[in-house]
């Protein structure tokens, strides 16, 4: 059975180069729509069991992070739920993987991916809590609704706390976090979760970027915008996902807020803060 690769599906992404010989497949990233960052792959290998098998992504120096190639490892999963590490090298601009499949399909990908499916499926289970409250503040340029879920009861008198993740939709480890943040904060048996919103509502948007997680893009939405930049001057034009969400903060009004992240290079998620915004000043 001869090799194929296909990237045809929810965030997707990888041109094929060569694939004539197994051991020294050609990779490339594609660009983010209407940008040139890149990053984030993911693609479907067939074919490939128990044959050697060598990947290199030869334009992997121009990732928009190239740093975080260091000690990196690709993820990969034959049933898209267990995702293990396979050996992997940086060296010269390439990304190179080595292993072996032990099946004929095999899904490689820049991170675990957390696809729309699974999106969906969070947000639809999160609002069986009597504690949540599932809304749609508006839509993507592409028409998909931008979920966002409340949490608590409501009381106008209590701390108000936002949390927002994975506007830059190649870092899906922003929404496995959201996960595990919203499993825990509906546990009614957690004593810190039930503390918390005793004293707090919480206000949370899982994905901010739901086109740019569909399109396999790292940084941007379907647009080629940055959101991450948007929130001096968002328009629903290019920018609606900040738009809908700044203007749902200013109705509900806001004490905190944790905006999500993550990369290749680090064991764990981390917190974008007011680092290089133009307009920050001491007041």
């Amino acid at each position: 059975m001869s090799i194929s690769i296909s990237s045809n599906f929810d965030a997707g992404n990888i041109e094929v180069i060569d694939i004539k010989d197994s051991n020294n497949i050609q990779l490339k990233i594609e660009k983010d729509t209407k940008s040139d960052f890149l990053q984030w792959f993911y693609f479907r290998m067939q074919g490939g069991k128990d044959q050697a098998c060598k990947l290199n992504i030869i334009n992997a120096g121009d990732a928009a992070y190239p740093e975080g190639w260091e000690n990196y490892q690709v993820r990969a999963s034959y049933d898209r739920e267990i995702w293990f590490q396979i050996p992997t090298d940086y060296k010269d601009g390439v990304l190179s993987m080595e292993f072996t499949p032990d099946y004929d399909s095999v899904y490689i990908a820049y991170f675990a991916p957390f696809s729309y499916e699974q999106h969906l499926n969070l947000v639809n289970s999160a609002q069986q809590s009597p504690l949540c409250k599932l809304e749609s503040i508006g839509e993507t340029i592409q028409g998909r609704p931008i979920d966002f879920l409340r949490i608590g009861d409501g009381d106008n008198t209590k701390k108000k706390l936002w949390v927002i993740a994975r506007q830059h939709p190649g870092e899906s480890m922003a929404e496995w976090f959201m996960l595990g943040l919203i499993s825990r904060i509906l546990d009614e048996e957690d004593s810190s979760s039930v503390s918390l919103l005793k004293k707090a509502n919480l206000y949370l948007i899982p994905n901010m970027n739901i086109d740019g997680s569909i399109l396999g893009n790292l940084r941007v939405n379907a647009n080629g915008i940055n959101l991450n930049r948007e929130w001096a001057n968002p328009n629903i034009e290019n920018s609606p996902e900040v738009y809908y969400a700044k203007q749902k903060m200013r109705e509900i009004g806001m004490d905190f807020n944790l905006d999500v992240h993550g990369d290749e290079g680090l064991p764990y998620v981390f917190i974008s803060g007011i680092e290089g915004i133009p307009s920050f000043d001491k007041k």
